[in-house]
């Protein structure tokens, strides 16, 4: 019997990754796993107590033991951080800064990378920035989603829905999460080698999911059925 669907999405901030990640998920009727919110919540964590972001192994310390769970289907998904929901929380302007910090600690990635394999085991769909290279480096199916960095930064904008954010602000706060995440030592955001890249600059979400269901039907069509 084969094992269930893994499919890994990997891109940069802005590049629709959750939404997308969602839509096939429900399509495929499978487990949702937006691992960007795992590292939120560690970030929130580390927010929440009295340890500083710089201390490496206390971080990694508290990756590690804290409990942090993703609930409900893909349209509802739910965070919780030792049972409280955090869901609104861990997408503050601080926790969204924070992550970037913690994130880029080897010791905080392996504690996520264990928990997300083994909640992958029963087939999911999984978006981050180091999914097919590490994660699952034998997913069935691996997409890595891009666009400008302007056309993310405005998308940003759109999230954060606040009219004093500036879009050059919002741009430069990108560019230096996109240098960080692709020049960290551990787990860098880089395109796996067997990965369809999608560049979703000026397309819709409808036309970027029609192309990805595409691929996911010619690639496991068999055990999507």
């Amino acid at each position: 019997m084969s094992r269930p669907l893994i499919i890994a999405i990997d891109g940069p901030s802005g590049a629709g990754k959750s939404t997308l990640g969602r839509m096939l998920a429900r399509a495929l009727k499978l487990l949702y796993i937006d691992t960007g919110s795992m590292y939120r919540a560690v970030a929130l964590a580390v927010i929440d107590s009295s340890i500083k972001a710089s201390d490496d192994i206390a971080v990694g310390s508290l990756a590690a033991h804290v409990r942090i769970d993703l609930l409900g289907d893909p349209d509802s998904l739910r965070v919780t951080l030792e049972g409280r929901d955090v869901t609104e929380q861990i997408r503050s302007e601080e926790a969204t800064h924070m992550s970037s910090i913690v994130s880029t600690i080897p010791e905080v990635r392996r504690a996520m990378v264990a928990r997300q394999r083994e909640m992958g085991k029963r087939g999911a769909v999984l978006n981050g920035r180091d999914i097919g290279t590490v994660v699952f480096p034998d997913a069935d199916v691996k997409f890595f989603l891009t666009a400008s960095p302007a056309e993310r930064a405005h998308r940003r904008l759109d999230e954060l829905d606040k009219q004093s954010a500036r879009f050059q602000e919002t741009l430069a706060e990108m560019t230096e999460r996109d240098r960080r995440d692709s020049t960290r030592a551990d787990s860098p955001l880089k395109i796996a080698e067997d990965a369809i890249v999608i560049d979703s600059s000026g397309l819709s979400i409808q036309e970027v999911f029609e192309r990805m269901m595409a691929v996911v039907r010619e690639k496991a069509g068999k055990k999507t059925e």
